[in-house]
């Protein structure tokens, strides 16, 4: 998974993973997968703990628990997926098609159960080669992981099959015609054009998660940031911002209650422009109390123009599930719990074209960033991730980023605190940013959007219709074998 790519590795695991259950009985295949995805998922979601170690003082007991107990609970999804494999007599090359259309399915349902949490799916692998992400325009990341699983999985028949050979090349020679396609497909593209008229800045502050929140430091960090905003170009700048966006809570108070630090805001928005950042925000003191995870876009007259909630909370950061029987505080500022926004919506903000607003890990779900009956023009992604440190987290979630703009065929404009903030063209390339660490800001074009591409338009029920003819022609292929 993302930083390391370590691919190759892919095929000793799943092939591994393949023998154990090829002849186990339901539930030693059921095991096996549980243990297996246990290893996968603790491993690739460790960063998890350093969230935990931003008060340690509070919630320090839970860092090393986290990581395994997360690991424990998504150890399910790789479980179901062997089993079902199993209980549908997976052997040869037909059981190995059943065991990638199953281990698919389960990523797919792991996006939507218990509010769902695709991260590292198996697509992403290949982010470190934007011509293999270029069929996700056409499959969705499901529909690549699905073609993966297949190929890394496949040298398991070597030793049953009659002419094992064929099918190994036949499964590889598939993920070739797909690197060649992509690099194809990029190699046609070209460069992408820009929204004429648009220089957007991201500014990335780089404020230590134990800092941020602190109610003496609120206004340095925020007379900070307006600094950075209206002085100094950055580096890919060729002409002057005429659009400003800040991270995720850049402004870690209620400041669309108050005049005054809009004022500082304001001071530091293009003349004619805006400035779009995070922040909380609270409902009218008339009203019953709610909170959200907000953004906010400010003109250069200090108003608020527009907003928009959070909808798909993280649980446990966010909010805290069965609070009345959970005995500590969800991990975010503050006692209440955020309350979800409305869902997907479209900003038509002046001077820039339909953006397609998101906050943090709503950017991971595939077919589920835009809205549909009014398609922004580009993604705009606000994140915070200096929870995660210096580790592989902001890694996997800007990869998630990537993977989001080839199949919406969308840019995607990502703003981190503490990185990795960048722009990325509908082609899943990054055309500016900034590491992660680094404080400062980066300027850059907006690129135009693509035409809707086959996965944007028929997202999520073209990827189950594919699972389900390649679970279908496993089965096929295993009835064959044991007729013949």
């Amino acid at each position: 998974m993302p930083p390391v790519y370590a691919v190759p590795v892919l095929i000793p695991a799943f092939v591994g993973l393949y023998w154990m259950i090829e002849e186990a009985r339901p539930r030693a295949a059921f095991l096996a997968g549980w243990w297996f995805g246990f290893g996968h998922f603790t491993a690739g979601l460790y960063w998890v703990a350093n969230a935990l170690l931003t008060e340690p003082a509070r919630f320090g007991w839970l860092a090393p628990v986290a990581p395994v107990g997360l690991g424990l609970l998504l150890a399910g999804f790789p479980a179901l997926a062997t089993l079902a494999a199993r209980s549908a007599g997976a052997r040869g090359v037909g059981g190995v098609l059943l065991l990638a259309a199953a281990w698919a399915g389960t990523e797919w349902l792991r996006g939507w159960v218990l509010t769902g949490f695709p991260w590292n799916l198996m697509g992403s692998v290949w982010a470190f080669s934007d011509a293999m992400l270029q069929s996700t325009a056409v499959i969705g990341t499901h529909g690549l992981g699905l073609l993966t699983i297949i190929a890394v999985t496949m040298p398991a028949v070597l030793v049953s099959a009659p002419v094992p050979w064929r099918s190994v090349v036949a499964a590889w020679l598939v993920l070739l015609a797909v690197a060649g396609a992509g690099a194809a497909r990029l190699e046609l593209a070209g460069d992408v054009g820009s929204v004429p008229g648009v220089t957007l800045r991201l500014v990335q502050p780089s404020i230590p998660q134990p800092l941020k929140w602190r109610p003496d430091l609120r206004d340095r960090h925020l007379a900070f940031q307006a600094m950075l905003s209206a002085t100094g170009a950055g580096a890919d700048s060729q002409a002057p911002p005429t659009h400003v966006i800040w991270a995720e809570t850049a402004a870690p108070m209620f400041i669309a209650d108050d005049p005054d630090r809009l004022r500082w805001i304001a001071n530091a928005t293009p003349p004619g422009g805006l400035t779009i950042l995070g922040a909380p925000r609270r409902a009218p003191a008339d009203q019953p109390m709610q909170l959200w995870n907000s953004m906010l876009v400010v003109n250069a007259e200090g108003s608020v123009i527009a907003t928009y909630d959070k909808s798909h909370l993280v649980p446990f950061g966010e909010y805290m599930p069965l609070r009345g029987l959970l005995p500590f505080d969800k991990l975010t500022a503050g006692t209440t719990d955020f309350s979800p926004g409305p869902g997907l919506t479209t900003l038509h903000l002046p001077g820039l074209p339909p953006a397609g607003p998101l906050i943090c890990y709503e950017i991971i779900f595939p077919g589920r960033v835009a809205q549909e009956e009014d398609r922004p023009a580009w993604l705009l992604n606000l994140t915070n991730d200096a929870w995660y440190g210096h580790s592989a987290g902001p890694y996997q979630h800007l990869v998630a980023a990537r993977l989001r703009a080839v199949e919406e065929g969308l840019a995607v404009v990502r703003v981190a605190n503490n990185g990795i903030s960048a722009i990325i063209d509908p082609f899943g390339r990054t055309v500016a940013s900034l590491p992660l660490g680094a404080r400062g800001v980066v300027d850059g074009s907006l690129p135009v959007a693509l035409s809707p591409t086959l996965y944007g338009r028929f997202g999520e029920p073209l990827v189950i219709v594919g699972l389900i003819l390649v679970a279908g022609v496993g089965r096929m292929v295993e009835r064959r074998r044991v007729i013949g």
